[in-house]
Protein backbone atom coordinates (compact mmCIF):
# COMPACT_ATOMS: atom_id res chain seq x y z
CA UNK A 1 0.00 0.00 0.00
CA UNK A 2 1.88 3.42 -1.04
CA UNK A 3 1.65 6.25 1.38
CA UNK A 4 -0.15 9.49 0.94
CA UNK A 5 3.38 11.21 0.30
CA UNK A 6 3.99 8.87 -1.86
CA UNK A 7 0.88 9.76 -4.33
CA UNK A 8 1.24 10.73 -8.11
CA UNK A 9 -0.90 12.62 -10.60
CA UNK A 10 -2.61 9.56 -12.42
CA UNK A 11 -2.23 7.46 -9.92
CA UNK A 12 -5.12 4.94 -9.47
CA UNK A 13 -6.43 4.57 -5.76
CA UNK A 14 -9.75 2.72 -4.20
CA UNK A 15 -11.49 4.82 -1.46
CA UNK A 16 -15.11 4.23 0.10
CA UNK A 17 -15.18 1.20 -2.32
CA UNK A 18 -14.95 3.24 -5.27
CA UNK A 19 -11.85 3.57 -8.02
CA UNK A 20 -10.52 7.09 -8.25
CA UNK A 21 -7.19 8.72 -10.10
CA UNK A 22 -5.46 11.86 -8.58
CA UNK A 23 -6.11 14.91 -10.48
CA UNK A 24 -4.08 17.05 -8.59
CA UNK A 25 -2.55 17.65 -5.48
CA UNK A 26 -1.07 20.38 -2.76
CA UNK A 27 1.46 19.75 -0.32
CA UNK A 28 1.29 21.49 2.58
CA UNK A 29 3.94 22.26 5.31
CA UNK A 30 2.74 23.88 8.45
CA UNK A 31 5.33 25.52 10.79
CA UNK A 32 4.44 24.72 13.63
CA UNK A 33 6.78 22.20 15.38
CA UNK A 34 5.59 18.80 15.15
CA UNK A 35 3.31 19.17 12.60
CA UNK A 36 2.51 16.53 10.05
CA UNK A 37 2.92 17.46 6.32
CA UNK A 38 -0.60 17.46 4.95
CA UNK A 39 -1.54 15.69 1.22
CA UNK A 40 -4.55 17.80 -0.36
CA UNK A 41 -5.73 16.11 -3.54
CA UNK A 42 -8.71 16.24 -5.46
CA UNK A 43 -9.72 12.53 -7.16
CA UNK A 44 -11.74 12.00 -9.81
CA UNK A 45 -13.60 8.95 -9.76
CA UNK A 46 -12.62 6.76 -12.99
CA UNK A 47 -16.42 6.23 -14.46
CA UNK A 48 -18.50 9.05 -13.62
CA UNK A 49 -15.90 11.95 -13.32
CA UNK A 50 -17.47 12.87 -10.04
CA UNK A 51 -14.53 15.43 -7.98
CA UNK A 52 -14.01 14.08 -4.59
CA UNK A 53 -11.39 16.44 -2.34
CA UNK A 54 -9.42 14.54 0.48
CA UNK A 55 -6.74 15.55 3.12
CA UNK A 56 -4.01 13.00 4.30
CA UNK A 57 -1.17 12.80 6.31
CA UNK A 58 2.13 11.61 4.81
CA UNK A 59 2.27 8.58 6.40
CA UNK A 60 -1.43 7.77 5.80
CA UNK A 61 -1.45 4.66 3.99
CA UNK A 62 -4.03 4.12 0.51
CA UNK A 63 -5.25 0.83 -1.44
CA UNK A 64 -3.65 1.18 -4.34
CA UNK A 65 -5.78 -0.50 -7.44
CA UNK A 66 -3.75 -3.23 -9.58
CA UNK A 67 -3.96 -1.87 -13.53
CA UNK A 68 -2.56 -3.24 -16.25
CA UNK A 69 -0.54 -0.20 -18.38
CA UNK A 70 -0.50 -0.79 -22.20
CA UNK A 71 1.40 1.21 -24.57
CA UNK A 72 -0.94 3.38 -27.19
CA UNK A 73 -1.06 5.81 -29.73
CA UNK A 74 -3.72 8.82 -29.89
CA UNK A 75 -6.09 8.35 -33.18
CA UNK A 76 -9.08 10.86 -33.23
CA UNK A 77 -11.72 12.05 -31.29
CA UNK A 78 -15.52 10.02 -32.11
CA UNK A 79 -18.02 13.14 -30.99
CA UNK A 80 -17.42 12.83 -27.16
CA UNK A 81 -14.91 10.23 -26.94
CA UNK A 82 -11.13 9.75 -27.91
CA UNK A 83 -9.53 6.39 -29.85
CA UNK A 84 -6.57 5.07 -28.46
CA UNK A 85 -5.00 2.06 -30.54
CA UNK A 86 -2.81 -0.05 -28.46
CA UNK A 87 0.84 0.16 -30.16
CA UNK A 88 1.65 -3.63 -29.45
CA UNK A 89 -1.66 -5.32 -30.62
CA UNK A 90 -3.73 -2.84 -32.30
CA UNK A 91 -6.47 -2.98 -30.04
CA UNK A 92 -8.77 0.24 -29.93
CA UNK A 93 -9.86 1.89 -26.32
CA UNK A 94 -12.46 4.62 -26.47
CA UNK A 95 -12.27 6.94 -23.37
CA UNK A 96 -14.81 9.58 -22.84
CA UNK A 97 -13.70 13.41 -21.85
CA UNK A 98 -14.95 12.67 -18.69
CA UNK A 99 -12.65 10.35 -17.85
CA UNK A 100 -9.46 11.86 -19.61
CA UNK A 101 -9.91 15.57 -17.73
CA UNK A 102 -7.69 17.84 -18.48
CA UNK A 103 -5.36 15.65 -20.11
CA UNK A 104 -7.69 15.88 -23.07
CA UNK A 105 -6.03 19.26 -23.54
CA UNK A 106 -2.58 17.73 -24.48
CA UNK A 107 -3.70 15.33 -26.88
CA UNK A 108 -2.47 15.67 -30.27
CA UNK A 109 -3.37 13.13 -33.60
CA UNK A 110 -1.17 10.27 -33.68
CA UNK A 111 0.62 11.25 -30.34
CA UNK A 112 2.47 8.56 -28.96
CA UNK A 113 4.33 7.50 -25.27
CA UNK A 114 0.72 7.46 -24.00
CA UNK A 115 -0.15 4.67 -21.53
CA UNK A 116 -4.04 2.98 -21.11
CA UNK A 117 -4.79 2.17 -18.17
CA UNK A 118 -7.15 -1.25 -17.88
CA UNK A 119 -9.00 -2.82 -15.17
CA UNK A 120 -10.56 -6.19 -15.78
CA UNK A 121 -9.56 -5.48 -19.58
CA UNK A 122 -11.83 -2.12 -19.87
CA UNK A 123 -9.99 1.27 -20.33
CA UNK A 124 -9.96 3.73 -17.56
CA UNK A 125 -7.71 6.61 -17.74
CA UNK A 126 -4.40 7.55 -19.49
CA UNK A 127 -0.98 8.48 -18.75
CA UNK A 128 0.35 11.43 -20.84
CA UNK A 129 4.30 11.30 -21.23
CA UNK A 130 6.22 14.11 -19.07
CA UNK A 131 6.28 16.80 -21.81
CA UNK A 132 4.96 17.54 -25.38
CA UNK A 133 6.10 19.33 -27.80
CA UNK A 134 4.15 22.38 -29.58
CA UNK A 135 3.95 24.48 -31.91
CA UNK A 136 3.42 28.60 -31.25
CA UNK A 137 0.65 29.52 -33.54
CA UNK A 138 -0.27 32.47 -32.05
CA UNK A 139 1.71 35.23 -29.77
CA UNK A 140 2.42 39.13 -29.45
CA UNK A 141 5.58 40.11 -31.30
CA UNK A 142 9.13 40.04 -30.42
CA UNK A 143 9.99 43.25 -28.33
CA UNK A 144 13.34 44.52 -29.80
CA UNK A 145 16.24 43.87 -27.49
CA UNK A 146 14.62 41.21 -25.66
CA UNK A 147 16.52 38.43 -23.99
CA UNK A 148 15.94 35.28 -21.83
CA UNK A 149 14.62 37.66 -18.63
CA UNK A 150 12.38 36.51 -16.42
CA UNK A 151 9.51 38.63 -18.21
CA UNK A 152 7.02 36.11 -19.81
CA UNK A 153 4.09 36.70 -22.55
CA UNK A 154 0.96 34.78 -23.41
CA UNK A 155 1.24 32.05 -26.28
CA UNK A 156 -1.37 30.26 -27.78
CA UNK A 157 -0.31 26.78 -28.97
CA UNK A 158 -1.08 24.19 -31.92
CA UNK A 159 -3.66 22.20 -29.45
CA UNK A 160 -5.03 25.56 -28.45
CA UNK A 161 -4.08 25.72 -24.76
CA UNK A 162 -2.23 29.20 -23.76
CA UNK A 163 0.50 29.40 -21.76
CA UNK A 164 3.12 32.04 -20.63
CA UNK A 165 6.14 31.78 -22.56
CA UNK A 166 9.45 34.43 -22.39
CA UNK A 167 9.15 36.83 -24.56
CA UNK A 168 11.49 36.31 -27.21
CA UNK A 169 10.27 33.80 -28.24
CA UNK A 170 7.26 34.07 -31.51
CA UNK A 171 4.95 32.30 -33.76
CA UNK A 172 6.35 29.34 -35.42
CA UNK A 173 8.50 28.28 -32.82
CA UNK A 174 8.56 24.42 -30.92
CA UNK A 175 8.69 24.44 -27.38
CA UNK A 176 8.52 21.50 -24.79
CA UNK A 177 5.46 21.85 -21.91
CA UNK A 178 5.22 19.78 -18.97
CA UNK A 179 1.83 17.83 -19.17
CA UNK A 180 1.83 18.15 -15.17
CA UNK A 181 2.13 21.42 -14.38
CA UNK A 182 0.76 22.81 -18.17
CA UNK A 183 4.17 25.72 -17.74
CA UNK A 184 6.96 26.26 -20.60
CA UNK A 185 10.15 23.86 -19.69
CA UNK A 186 12.37 25.14 -23.05
CA UNK A 187 12.59 25.91 -26.74
CA UNK A 188 12.60 22.66 -28.85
Amino acid sequence: MPKASNLKKGDVVRLKNQIYTARHIEVQTPSARGSATLYKVRFAEVRSGQKLDQVFKGNDELEEVELERRPASYLYRDGDSYVFMDSDNFEQYPLSAEALGEDAAWLADGMEGISVLLLDGQPLCIQLPQTVDLEIVDTPPVIKGATATNRNKPATLSNGVVVQVPEYLESGTLVRINTETGKFMSRV
